[in-house]
């Protein structure tokens, strides 16, 4: 066992002295191999952190939606539903919800305005996100001037702004009164954009929804596993559409891998020759080759994992920000919560360490199984 460990030092000490002889050729390696692993890296981590976060917010979600289609369209539902979907057996709670986008032609911003029921809440008064707030440099105290659908002027007082820190889903939103939304979008009364449906069983989901076209055939029941579900799929579209950018740079790599696989140069052939020649066994040099090989990629993996962290999770990812998280004049400005597990880094070190071990052992056990004086001719 003692000698196995020194010869394994011993190898590894001449491994570490010729990737030293080879400094430059090796660092240029190091550094393409370290790009490769950041950019796939930073991938994973943040398509996995910003699934995390939405399937986070969509646990608040109502278990069911109730819209109404008209023509195949999203149309406003009446009241008068609530009384019919809330007599189904199995629904706890049927609340009306009021929505809608507004555009602020002075920002060239999407606005995000719903309505709830606050009786302390005074009239012409609203709550908004830290990215309103921004954009209209806005204060508590201030009044926020908009134009209603009938071109009126509606002045709102701004009685409190969202922190920063809920700006991933309140960047864009401005919160007021049944009223104040109904005068602001000119909307009739007795209607809603949708019902947000609670019901006491989980299970029992897809028979309610059922129940609710048969009683209401115009109407579109959307489960909260499926507005997850389209979110997830939103996410791994937006993934491997950034993939796809990304793929002359695997290209590059996997052509590279594939270099070193099918051959080694003179110098390094001349190499395995003389260490033949000296005495060392076949298996000696390709312990050596892989050592060789599993210090270039384990510290191309390492940095490029831990640069790849630092750039998501500290740094926002301002490399796919744009394409993964979207586009908006408001923009959310967030931190994604740190999310890393075994299979990740399974995945990402079988994808980049393994292939390039693999090509770097492969043409050494063909130089090192000839003769040594055949070796050191090339």
């Amino acid at each position: 066992m003692k000698r196995s460990i020194e010869r394994h030092l011993n190898i590894l000490e001449f491994t570490l002295a010729s990737l030293s002889r080879r400094l430059m050729k090796n660092l240029s390696l190091l550094t393409i191999y370290l790009l490769v692993v950041f950019m796939l890296a930073s991938l994973l981590f943040f398509v996995t952190a910003l699934k995390r976060e939405a399937a986070t917010i969509l646990e608040d979600a109502p278990d069911m939606v109730v819209q109404r289609l008209m023509a195949g369209r999203q149309d406003l539902v009446p009241d008068s539903y609530v009384a019919g979907i809330a007599s189904i057996r199995g629904v706890t709670a049927v609340r009306s919800r009021l929505w809608g986008y507004y555009f602020d032609g002075l920002t060239g911003a999407n606005y995000t305005v719903i309505a709830e029921e606050n009786p302390a809440a005074e009239p012409e008064s609203a709550s908004v996100g830290a990215g309103v707030a921004r954009s209209r440099n806005l204060a508590v105290g201030d009044l926020l001037p908009l134009i209603s659908y009938d071109k009126s002027p509606v002045m709102l007082e701004i009685k409190s702004i969202f922190p920063a820190s809920s700006d991933l889903i309140a960047a864009d939103l401005i919160v007021v009164s049944p009223d104040e939304f109904r005068r602001l979008f000119n909307f009739p009364a007795g209607q809603a954009t949708d019902l947000a449906i609670t019901v006491g069983n989980p299970k029992e989901l897809p028979t309610i929804a059922s129940k609710i076209v048969t009683l209401f055939p115009d109407s579109r029941p959307i489960l909260k596993s499926e507005i997850q579900r389209t979110y997830k799929s939103v996410f791994d579209w937006r993934g491997g559409v950034t993939l796809v950018v990304l793929t002359s740079s695997l290209l590059s790599f996997i052509i590279f891998a594939w270099d070193k696989a099918t051959g080694l140069s003179a110098e390094e052939r001349k190499e395995i020759g003389i260490l033949k020649s000296i005495g060392w066994e076949t298996s000696d040099v390709l312990l050596l080759k892989f050592w060789e090989g599993m210090a270039v990629s384990l510290t191309a993996f390492l940095l490029g994992t831990v640069f790849a962290y630092i750039h998501v999770f500290f740094l926002s990812a301002p490399l796919f920000a744009q394409a993964l998280k979207g586009w908006s004049v408001i923009y959310p400005d967030f931190k994604l919560i740190p999310v890393v597990n075994a299979y990740q880094l399974s995945i990402l070190f079988f994808l980049t360490v393994v292939p390039y071990t693999t090509a770097t052992v492969i043409p050494c056990w063909r130089a090192a199984t000839i003769e040594p004086d055949a070796a050191m001719r090339y």
